[in-house]
């Protein structure tokens, strides 16, 4: 018997060296789109902090922008603390996003798990319903909700600011979602128990849940606070303006103090990051589970 001999020519050893290179191109063009990213995001609120900061002494229209001041103070923040009843309109924005909150974590769920769970006629139309009030833009239909607010007389109150957003379109749709992620044996386990669909909704169903209700509590939350149009057009009375719209008054009427808008801006902004930082936790463990947790 004969032994061959095997031996391997540079075309059948494996292409290292390009594959390498690939893996490295992938890896540039993947760090290249998270700083586009981060300067399209981040760098709007980077550049409001810096002129929020910036001094007298400070070109805030040097070319290239001046992103670190050179004469750094804090004199705009106790300026806007000064011109404002800003504790007034914290306060009025805490009370409208509460009641927002409260609206959508509750009639989100219940509207939510009824179009889930629950079987009757029209369940889907309703659900296509609040499909298509995502796709109508709030200024075809603003007019409409002002003559409402108007008629049952809570215009140029909290309330009225609160109305509109108690129920968010987006928000039933994310429960909706998160409800039918849910085994059905679950509920069919629940009914051989002698359960009705109130006790399957608060002890099976409403716990497997919880991580998207925290969603909801942010978008909810943040929609209330950041809302600026329905405010303005509701509300007459300074004393119960919400901070977005109280901080308008520090546009001139001649005349306007870029850094002294900056630092209000920075003043709304933080009650927004120190929320989503206490939840932010829930919010992605609420995104990324489904509708069982293990």
């Amino acid at each position: 018997m004969s032994s061959a001999v095997i031996t391997s020519t540079p075309q059948d050893q494996p292409a290292v060296k390009p594959r390498r290179r690939r893996v490295r191109k992938g890896s540039i063009a993947r760090y290249a789109i998270l700083i586009l990213m981060f300067l399209l995001l981040a760098g709007p609120l980077v550049w409001q902090l810096s002129l929020s900061l910036k001094g007298a002494g400070d070109d805030i229209y040097a070319t290239p922008p001046e992103v670190i001041p050179n004469d750094p103070t804090f004199e705009h923040y106790t300026a806007v603390i000064d011109r404002l009843p800003l504790l007034r309109y914290v306060f009025n924005s805490f009370l409208v996003a509460a009641m927002v909150v409260g609206g959508n974590v509750i009639g989100a769920t219940f509207a939510g798990y009824a179009l889930a769970r629950l079987k009757f006629r029209g369940r889907g139309v309703a659900a296509l319903v609040f499909v298509a009030a995502l796709l109508v833009p709030i200024e075809t239909v603003i007019v409409a909700q002002f003559l409402l607010v108007r008629s049952i007389g809570v215009n140029d109150s909290l309330i009225g600011v609160a109305l509109p957003g108690l129920v968010a379109a987006l928000n039933v749709l994310l429960m909706r979602n998160s409800f039918r992620a849910i085994p059905q044996e679950l509920e069919e386990a629940a009914v051989i128990d002698g359960a009705n669909a109130w006790q399957r909704f608060v002890r099976v169903c409403l716990p497997q849940v919880k991580g998207m209700i925290s969603v909801v509590v942010i978008f909810a939350f943040m929609g209330a606070w950041n809302d600026f149009l329905w405010p303005l057009i509701v509300l007459s009375d300074q004393n119960n303006y919400t901070l977005t719209v109280g901080l308008n008054h520090l546009r001139g009427t001649f005349i306007d103090d870029p850094r002294l808008i900056a630092a209000g801006t920075i003043i709304a902004l933080i009650p927004i990051v120190i929320f989503f930082v206490a939840l932010q936790r829930f919010f992605f463990r609420g995104l990324e589970s489904g509708g069982i947790k293990g």
